[in-house]
């Protein structure tokens, strides 16, 4: 478990800067809302995200540091919301100093490792990170703050200083001060420093980063070993990788609930029958009428808002379901990873009532014509056409957010219609660069060519392939049958 405590630098963001990082938090907190960590047993989600930022005191001309959202308790997305909306957008004071650069700052970061602040957030065997977010270089690495900084590692602190680069002509000395700094942090372990540009991307993946760092159920990833028929090299016939998921499919609407209004936590679906009393899932406790809030909306397994009202939208859909093109896309540039739920073969049907013809050609042959002039075209092409749609076709639900789908031609056959990923599911890629950016030896290669090329080559046939599904269960059927 890390505790992760954001510092936002007001001074030296600009509003749009700002915009995007604002932004940026809720869609943590969002994703965190919906996280289900599975070794987490409580009916409530952990609070790990803490908020703060600094900014100058316009009479005192001092920065301090104020306090927006302490992760205590349970983590509450209403309250985190509102507490990033207020944080102040008027703070933006950019000073220039004699050598045309940004002055540096005061990061307080004494004031924020400390037992009023982040020490008091967490437990002794609890992780936390400090992110200190701006746009300024800030002071160099003194005595004072290495010894805060050494103290916080004792305490299993890390801090990470984010830095977004701004296109000016002021920042001449940018770099330079920006080099100084990394040369005086450079033997302090537990203190990192990136920089980053203010890009759409690049906030992107710093979300899903820190969202890693939160959850729970974020694991190591499974080891799986492969084992070949032949030695590929000398008496070596396996080799070890690391197993990673590439998406994490997100849910198509929230639901509406009954919950208490003591802890918030959603009430047991027998609560429905008028004949059995409600009671906390918390404390047990019986409730009155008053203590059940009818009109709640879960988010996630362990997220619950209080609304006015509110109705689920996840409707049954009625065919024919709609997909709606938007665009080509090259087959060569699309991950396999980004492919998700089950895919569907597409061919054309004799249900063309819509379509105008000549009396030449009835509907369904237009309509067939159509389809394999689009298969062969897109075929030709090497390309798909991307497609939404408000309907989860698995589920066949109306869904609260869009559906993306591949629609993939073949050579004179039918086509697949696939799921595809969205931005929210998408999971960073596993760092792998340092195993596959070195050369293979020549003996290597040649050695494991000689392997592969002992090994059968031919297309793939599901039928030459059983899994032993009706042997298994034919052998437990016999030994069900031994008992009469």
């Amino acid at each position: 478990m890390v505790l992760v405590c954001f510092v936002l630098d007001l001074c030296n963001l600009s509003p749009p800067l700002l915009k995007n990082l604002k932004q940026s938090l809720l869609h943590l907190a969002n994703f965190y809302a919906v996280s289900s960590p599975s070794r987490c047993q409580s009916h409530s989600l952990i609070n790990k995200i803490g908020l703060c930022y600094l900014f100058k005191h316009r009479t005192s001309l001092s920065h301090e540091l104020k306090i927006g959202y302490i992760p205590r308790g349970n983590f509450n997305l209403r309250d985190f919301h509102h507490a990033v909306n207020n944080v102040p957008t008027d703070s933006f004071l950019p000073e220039i100093n004699g050598s045309g650069s940004p002055r540096s700052f005061d990061v307080k970061l004494s004031s924020i490792l400390s037992d009023q602040v982040l020490y008091s957030w967490g437990g002794k065997d609890i992780m936390s990170k400090v992110i200190v977010l701006s746009s300024c270089v800030p002071d160099n690495v003194d005595t004072e703050l290495k010894l805060t900084l050494m103290d916080a590692a004792d305490k299993c602190v890390s801090v990470e200083f984010v830095l977004f680069e701004q296109s000016s002509s002021h920042l001449g000395n940018f770099q330079e001060n920006i080099n100084s700094f990394m040369r005086s942090i450079s033997d302090l372990d537990n203190f990192s420093f990136g920089t980053y540009l203010a890009d759409s991307r690049v906030f992107h993946s710093l979300v899903k980063r820190w969202l890693q760092e939160l959850k729970d159920d974020m694991e190591e990833p499974l080891q799986a070993r492969f084992i070949f028929k032949s030695n590929l090299i000398g008496s070596l016939n396996q080799i070890y990788c690391s197993l990673s998921t590439s998406v994490c499919q997100i849910i198509d609407g929230f639901s509406a609930c009954k919950a208490c209004r003591c802890h918030g936590s959603v009430l047991d679906n027998r609560m429905k029958d008028k004949n059995v009393g409600a009671s906390c899932p918390i404390t047990g406790c019986d409730l009155e009428i008053s203590d059940v809030n009818e009109n709640s909306v879960q988010v996630g397994d362990k997220t619950v808002l209080f609304m006015p009202s509110f109705q689920s939208s996840m409707k049954q859909v009625s065919s024919p379901i709609e997909f709606t093109i938007i665009e080509r896309v090259n087959l060569s540039s699309l991950s396999e990873g980004l492919i998700i739920g089950s895919s569907y073969f597409v061919s054309p049907t004799s249900a063309c009532y819509e379509i105008e013809t000549s009396d030449e050609m009835d509907r369904p042959e237009l309509n067939a014509q159509i389809f394999q002039g689009i298969c062969s075209v897109l075929h030709s092409m090497d390309q798909g056409l991307l497609c939404s749609s408000c309907c989860n076709v698995e589920t066949m639900r109306e869904a609260a957010f869009h559906c993306y789908y591949l629609l993939q031609p073949s050579d004179n056959g039918p086509m697949l219609l696939r799921r595809l990923a969205g931005s929210e599911e998408v999971l960073p890629m596993p760092d792998a660069n340092r195993f596959l950016d070195s050369s293979v030896n020549k003996e290597i290669k040649n050695s494991i060519q000689a392997s592969l090329l002992k090994m059968e080559l031919r297309d793939y046939n599901p039928l030459i392939h059983e899994r032993g599904f009706h042997q298994k269960l034919n052998l437990l059927v016999k030994e069900s049958l031994q008992f009469g």
